[in-house]
C-alpha cells in the first residue's frame, strides 16, 4: 500500500478523535468511491465524442426498424 497524507486545521483533528470512527478505512471508500466517479464520467465523456462523430438519422428511424423487425415476424 501507498501512504497519502494531507494537513488537516487541529481543531478538525480533534473533533475527528472525539468521533471515534476509523478514518482511515472511511477515507479510503471515500477515495475508491469518488475515482470510480471520476472514471465513469470520463468513459462517458469518451462515448459522447464517439458519437458526436457519427451520422445523424432521420427521425423515426428507430421507430421504422422496429416495426419492420415486427412485421417480419
Amino acid at each position: 500500500m501507498e501512504v497519502v497524507s494531507f494537513r488537516i486545521p487541529k481543531e478538525l483533528k480533534r473533533s475527528m478523535q472525539r468521533a471515534g470512527v476509523n478514518w482511515s478505512e472511511e477515507i479510503r471508500k471515500f477515495i475508491e468511491a469518488k475515482v470510480r466517479e471520476c472514471v465513469g464520467r470520463k468513459a462517458l465523456e469518451e462515448i459522447d465524442a464517439m458519437l458526436a462523430d457519427l451520422p445523424r438519422t432521420e427521425k423515426g428511424t428507430a421507430r421504422r426498424y422496429v416495426r419492420e423487425d415486427r412485421d417480419s415476424n
